[in-house]
C-alpha cells in the first residue's frame, strides 16, 4: 500500500504542487526519504521519527519508503516534516488517507511532537485555494493561512491534537483571521526645518512612486526627509497589500498572520552584499529589493555601497522585478520598489564650504561621486541638492504643513493616476511607458520645444528623456492640470542632473 499526502514547494513566490507517497514494505528495516531532498528535508526522518516516539508510536520495522514527486524539482524547507508524517501515519493505518486526500500539509515538527511555524503557509493556502483543497498548517499560522478566501484551514498545535481531530474527538478551532494593522508613521514633515525644495522634491516622488537621490553634507535632513516618506504615502489597497505579504510569508516574517496595510519601508546598511540586496543565499530567499516591493527602498550614505551591489539593482528598478540565477534553483521575484537615495557630496561631506573642505577638494569629490554608476544615476528621476540648514532655520517656528497636509495632496494626485491607468498593469507615473506614455504624458506645443531644446543641452538619454515626461506628468497632477504644460517640464528639469561630477 502506498499512501498519499499533497504539499507545495516554493519556487519564488510560486506554489508548485508535490505528492508525498509512503510505502511500507517487507525488508530490512529503514527509513529512506528521495526526490531530490535538500539536508533540511532529509533530515526529516529524524524529527518524525522523534516525533512519533514521542506520541508512544514506534515506526514498524520494514523498509520505509517515502518518495516527493515530481522527483525531478528540488525540495527545500523543513515545512515537509508535518507531510511526511502524515503520509507515514497514513501507511500505517493510524490516519485515514482518505480524510486528509483533500488537504495540503506544511509545518515543521519538534521532537515532542508540536507543529511549529515554517515559511511559506500563506503561498500554500493560495494554492490550495486555486487546487479546491484544504490546508493543515501549524497553529501559529492559522491566522495567516486565513487570509486565502474559501480555504478550509486545520491549524494544530501538535500532532496529537491532529489526530484526535481526525478523528473526531476533539475539535481544533478554527482559527481566526490575521490582524489587519494600521500603518505606522514615519517622522512629520514639520519637524523639516528649511529644505523647501527638497520637501517639494519629496512630495512629487511620493505622488508618483518616483526614485530620488538627496545630495548634501552631514546633518542637512537627509535622513529625516527619507524617514518622514511614509506618512505622506497612500496605504497599500488590498491586493496589494496581499502582494507585499506573499513576500514576506516566503521570508518569514509574517508573524502572527498580521497582514500590514503600510508600505515597506526598507532600509539597509551599506556593507550589504549583491544577495542581500537583491536575493540569493543557499534557499536562495528575497533580497532587501523585494522586501520592499510597492514600498520604499532607502539607501543611505549611496557610494559606500560596494559597486557590484548597486549595479545589481539596475535591472530591478527598470522591470519591476528581480530574477536570481543560480546553478540549483532560477527564482524570480517583485521588486516595484521607488528607491530613496542619499549621499554626500565628497567623502569628507563639505565640497564648498571653504572653512571645512578637505585639501583634496574637488578632486575628492570625483573620486567619491565616481562609486555610483551613470546607468544607476540614470534610473533615479530625481536630484536634490540639500543645502546645510542654518541655525536661524532651526531657531524658526515649525513649518505651517505637516505630513497630514502633505499626504492628502499625494492621495489626491494617486486617486487620478488610478481612475486614468484603470484596466492596465501600471500602478502610477513612474510605470509609465510607451503607448500610455505617449497618451498621457505629452506636453503640450511649449513644453515640447523646452523639453527638446533641454535634452540636447543636457544631453539626456533616452531613459533620462522619458523619466523627465514622467516627473512632469505627476507634477501636473499634484496641480491639478489635465495637460502636461512648459512649467511642469521646467520644474521637471529642474531635478534632472547634466551628469554626475567624473
Amino acid at each position: 500500500m502506498v499512501a498519499l499526502v499533497s504539499t507545495v514547494a516554493y519556487l519564488g513566490l510560486e506554489a508548485r504542487a508535490v505528492e508525498v507517497q509512503c510505502q511500507i514494505a517487507p525488508g530490512l528495516p529503514g527509513f529512506l526519504l528521495v526526490g531530490l531532498p535538500d539536508k533540511a528535508v532529509r533530515e526529516s526522518t529524524q524529527r518524525v521519527g522523534a516525533a512519533l516516539t514521542a506520541m508512544g508510536l514506534a515506526l514498524p520495522p520494514k523498509r520505509i519508503t517515502i518518495n516527493l514527486s515530481p522527483a525531478d524539482l528540488p525540495k527545500e524547507g523543513s515545512h515537509y516534516d508535518l507531510p511526511v508524517a502524515l503520509a507515514l501515519l497514513a501507511a500505517m493505518g493510524v490516519v485515514d488517507a482518505e480524510q486528509i486526500a483533500d488537504f495540503v500539509a506544511v509545518g515543521e515538527l519538534a521532537l515532542d511532537g508540536r507543529v511549529i511555524p515554517s515559511p511559506g503557509v500563506l503561498l500554500a493556502a493560495l494554492h490550495a485555494s486555486e487546487t479546491g483543497k484544504g490546508l493543515i498548517c501549524p497553529a501559529a499560522q492559522g491566522s495567516e493561512a486565513r487570509w486565502a478566501s474559501g480555504v478550509p484551514v486545520i491549524a494544530t498545535p501538535n500532532l496529537i491534537s491532529l489526530l484526535n481531530h481526525l478523528k473526531g474527538t476533539q475539535v481544533l478551532p478554527v482559527p481566526a483571521l490575521g490582524v489587519v494593522e494600521a500603518p505606522p508613521r514615519g517622522a512629520d514633515m514639520r519637524q523639516v526645518k528649511g529644505q523647501e525644495t527638497a520637501r517639494r522634491a519629496l512630495e512629487i516622488a511620493a505622488a508618483g512612486s518616483h526614485n530620488l537621490l538627496m545630495i548634501g553634507p552631514p546633518g542637512a535632513g537627509k535622513s529625516l526627509l527619507a524617514s518622514c516618506l511614509p506618512g505622506i504615502l497612500p496605504e497599500l489597497t488590498p491586493a496589494e497589500a496581499l502582494e507585499v505579504s506573499m513576500v514576506a510569508s516566503v521570508s518569514g516574517t509574517l508573524e502572527g498572520g498580521r497582514i500590514s496595510r503600510a508600505r515597506p519601508y526598507r532600509s539597509p546598511h551599506h556593507s550589504a552584499s549583491i544577495a542581500a540586496l537583491t536575493g540569493g543565499g543557499m534557499k536562495v530567499r528575497p533580497g532587501e529589493v523585494s522586501m520592499a516591493h510597492l514600498g520604499v527602498l532607502f539607501l543611505d550614505e549611496l557610494p559606500e555601497f560596494q559597486r557590484q551591489a548597486l549595479d545589481s539593482l539596475r535591472q530591478p528598478l527598470e522591470t519591476g522585478e528581480v530574477t536570481v540565477a543560480r546553478a540549483n534553483a532560477h527564482l524570480t521575484y517583485p521588486a516595484r520598489v521607488q528607491l530613496i537615495a542619499a549621499m554626500n557630496p565628497c567623502r569628507c561631506g563639505h565640497l564648498g564650504d571653504a572653512a571645512l573642505a578637505c585639501s583634496r577638494a574637488p578632486r575628492c569629490a570625483a573620486d567619491y561621486q565616481s562609486k555610483v554608476s551613470g546607468p544607476l544615476l540614470d534610473r533615479i528621476d530625481l536630484h536634490v541638492e540639500v543645502d546645510p540648514v542654518r541655525a536661524v532655520d532651526l531657531a524658526l517656528p515649525p513649518p505651517k504643513e505637516g505630513s497630514t497636509e502633505v499626504a492628502a495632496r499625494v492621495a489626491r494626485a494617486r486617486q487620478v493616476q488610478t481612475a486614468r491607468l484603470e484596466g492596465v498593469a501600471a500602478r502610477t507615473n513612474a510605470e509609465l511607458d510607451g503607448e500610455m506614455l505617449d497618451l498621457h504624458a505629452t506636453p503640450d506645443d511649449a513644453g515640447r520645444r523646452l523639453l527638446l531644446q533641454a535634452a540636447e543641452t543636457m544631453r539626456l538619454s533616452a531613459r533620462g528623456y522619458t523619466r523627465i515626461l514622467r516627473v512632469a506628468r505627476t507634477i501636473a497632477d499634484l496641480g491639478g492640470a489635465e495637460t502636461v504644460g512648459r512649467i511642469h517640464i521646467a520644474e521637471a528639469l529642474s531635478y534632472r542632473r547634466r551628469a554626475p561630477v567624473r
